[in-house]
């Protein structure tokens, strides 16, 4: 049954993560019927976000009361919601969008590390979580590949119907596995604001937990700013077509997946995941500086080799951070505990990619913001090795 709940939850999580690209990879088509620069889709990410803080601070409770997988439903339906509002073409039903998508996305993983954490052996935990994680690539790649196919050979408004259409899909499924993975359900709490200040204060007490939502919101805010920008940066400041980006940012999904599966195991095996996720920090930085190096004379194998390593860790740290946020978690509070964590992390979403439009807007260009990025990737690692108040090691 783990391989069963493994499998339901990295969907989830892949259709959660192609609804909340789904928007930039179509922004060279879609913007101009919304009347916008493309650039200004950073925006619709940072609104989304907004929501998905939201969501996550009070998903603990949900998850309690009806159960992990009827949460993942909700979340599905919400975020297809989302996705249906943006065929109107009307500039003003962004935002709502942007918020049911980034609602819908906020629980998606809460519920799932409470599945996890209760059915995965401690010695496995970051190798199975990091399984799990692949989805947030697996969703990329969907929207840089599938989705940006259906714009070239359809319209932008059919792939964002078919974006929808999947969430759906997925949440009608998920019923097959209700009554197993919903066991523990039925635990009523009570609202009010300590249900939603709970899980902050749970994660500012133990050192560990501390330091682990602060990283995760430096690399939060690389991991959206990037990929929400990278089809455009490729097709606009670089000269690529918009399938050529497209693939290129599949290229980093696929690494990604990958690279999640093997930072897991490594951090089970050889390293402590505090050293693998201070190793893939400094990774982020020299990929995303690389970046600003290409020009329209780069060969695209290079700008394919180049995305792979920022898929790779970019994207491919979330599995480690997540194992590691469980183990930190007090006994029983792991879904409270990754709410609040996340909550943070969530945060630097909704700063990153409205960050790198004003400075883009401000310089012309995407180097600035990538430099300023991979600077604060880089002081998250040195804190992760030299701070001594982090005790949390491998198990």
């Amino acid at each position: 049954m783990v391989a069963v709940l493994v499998a339901a939850m990295l969907a989830v999580q892949a259709l959660g993560s192609m609804a909340n690209l789904t928007l930039a990879v179509m922004a060279p088509a879609a913007a101009p019927d919304f009347g916008i620069a493309p650039s200004w889709i950073g925006m619709y990410s940072g609104i989304m976000y907004v929501g998905a803080v939201v969501s996550t601070l009070v998903s603990g409770g949900f998850v309690s009361r009806w159960g992990p997988i009827r949460v993942s439903q909700v979340s599905l339906v919400a975020s297809a919601a989302g996705l249906a509002l943006l065929p109107t073409g009307a500039a003003w039903m962004l935002v709502p969008s942007a918020l049911l998508v980034g609602l819908g996305y906020g629980p998606m993983t809460p519920a799932s590390s409470h599945l996890l954490a209760r059915r995965t052996p401690q010695r496995f935990m970051s190798l199975i979580f990091s399984v799990k994680q692949t989805g947030v690539p697996i969703g990329y790649a969907i929207a840089g590949s599938l989705l940006t196919v259906i714009v070239v050979t359809w319209d932008w408004r059919t792939a964002a119907w078919s974006a929808a259409a999947l969430c759906v899909a997925m949440a009608a499924l998920l019923q097959l596995w209700r009554e197993d993975f919903d066991d523990d359900r039925g635990v009523r709490r009570p609202f009010s604001m300590s249900a939603v200040t709970g899980p902050l204060r749970l994660v500012f007490s133990p050192p560990p937990l501390r330091l682990l939502a602060v990283a995760s919101l430096v690399f939060a805010a690389m991991q959206i700013g990037v990929t929400a920008f990278l089809v455009t940066y490729l097709a606009e400041g670089v000269g690529l077509g918009l399938v050529a980006a497209g693939m290129a940012l599949t290229c980093a999904q696929v690494a990604a997946v990958v690279g999640r599966i093997l930072w897991g195991g490594l951090a089970d095996r050889l390293v402590s995941p505090r050293v693998m996720l201070a190793l893939l920090g400094f990774g982020m930085s020299l990929s995303v500086w690389a970046v600003t190096l290409f020009t329209a004379a780069t060969p695209f194998l290079v700008i394919a080799a180049v995305c792979a390593a920022i898929g790779a860790t970019v994207i491919g740290w979330n599995g480690v951070f997540l194992a590691e946020t469980a183990r930190a978690a007090p006994a029983g509070r792991v879904g409270e505990a990754t709410g609040g964590v996340l909550s943070v992390t969530f945060s630097g979403v909704v700063l990153g990619p409205p960050a790198l439009t004003l400075l883009v807007s401000a310089t012309g260009g995407y180097a600035s913001g990538f430099i300023i990025l991979g600077i604060g990737t880089a002081i998250v690692s040195v804190l992760f090795l030299t701070t001594s108040a982090y005790r949390t090691e491998k198990s």
